[in-house]
């Protein structure tokens, strides 16, 4: 006789179903964005994340604390509230692009790209140096890629959460190569991440990392807009085993487009221990990184906890509003 196959687990069952669900929402809302109109698609998102903004959840009272201290406690509650608010509509405006992209051609975002500090990396590219750019999550990048791409002549290597399920990762994975990058999956790949990006390296290749969200939770102590916190040291250290050059690079938005800011080199190389050199060019990223967010920090979309110390802002009964209006 056959054994009688065993019971499915009523929680497996749900999370498979969420996940189904999660992925329909996704494909949805990506068919959907690249069929509207522009304005269209532009105006609702900008609603939908004014509206979340006022719903005061935990991620926008996560993302208020975290505005408070990258803008040092210069601003006042209200003001806070101001750009908390402007926070998530540019976070909006990251999502409602990223779904239009692949309708976007390449020329029309390449015209709409300015960059700051762009000196730093062609001296490195006459140098014949590949570059590892250290990014925060700032703007939209995926447009900014493009721009990398052109400017290096060939793909870059970046590494990518493994999202769930599978099939929603492979609709982030379609849109990101469509746009020249490579990419590797943080973990659950057949090799490390870490040895693919050394190998693509020391062949002569670039990269991008995001690493202003210690993810892993074992990275590098540093000092970030002046509170301890810890970052991922893999940018520091792939520069160093290797020899590329360590850019800082931050992506904002423009009223047309996008402004990419590039920062002076991090050095890496020099004599001491491996681990020192690490952990100072890994404290020059959070430095570069604290300067250039503070610039226009309604742009960095980060709503998860940066700093231990720093938690979500408490609930608040009621807020002040847009025009007068109460919040609630």
């Amino acid at each position: 006789m056959t054994a009688a196959p065993a019971p499915t687990r009523p929680e497996g069952l749900r999370a498979r179903a969420a996940a189904r669900l999660t992925d329909l929402g996704y494909a949805a809302g990506w068919g959907a964005v690249k069929a509207l109109p522009e304005p269209v698609a532009r105006g609702g998102f900008d609603a939908a994340f004014r509206w979340a903004a006022r719903r005061d959840g935990g991620g926008v009272r996560q993302l208020r604390a975290n505005l408070r201290v990258i803008t040092g406690g210069t601003l006042d509650e209200a003001e806070l509230d101001e750009l908390t608010v402007r926070a998530m509509r540019s976070y909006g405006r990251y999502w409602q692009e990223t779904f239009r992209l692949p309708r976007i051609s390449p020329e029309r975002i390449l015209r709409g790209i300015e960059v700051v500090g762009g000196e730093h990396f062609d001296r490195v590219l006459a140098s014949g140096r590949p570059v590892v750019a250290g990014l925060p999550h700032s703007g939209n990048w995926d447009a900014g890629s493009l721009w990398y791409v052109d400017r290096l002549g060939a793909p870059f290597l970046t590494v990518a959460e493994r999202l769930r399920p599978e099939s929603l990762y492979r609709r982030f994975l379609e849109l990101r190569e469509s746009l020249g990058m490579r990419v590797v999956p943080l973990t659950g790949g057949p090799r490390p991440s870490a040895t693919v990006l050394r190998e693509w390296l020391e062949g002569g290749g670039s990269v991008a990392l995001l690493c202003d969200r210690d993810l892993a939770g074992n990275g590098i102590p540093v000092s970030f807009a002046g509170r301890a916190t810890t970052m991922p040291g893999g940018p520091a250290l792939l520069a160093a085993q290797t020899g590329a050059a360590l850019l800082p690079m931050t992506c904002a938005f423009t009223e047309r487009g996008w402004r990419l800011t590039w920062c002076p080199e991090v050095p890496v190389a020099g004599p001491g221990r491996l681990r020192d050199r690490v952990t100072a060019a890994t404290q020059g990223l959070a430095d570069a990184f604290a300067a250039t967010i503070a610039r226009q920090p309604e742009d960095w979309h980060v709503l998860g906890r940066i700093w231990p110390d720093v938690p979500p802002d408490p609930v608040r009964e009621s807020t002040p509003g847009p025009a007068g209006t109460e919040r609630r």
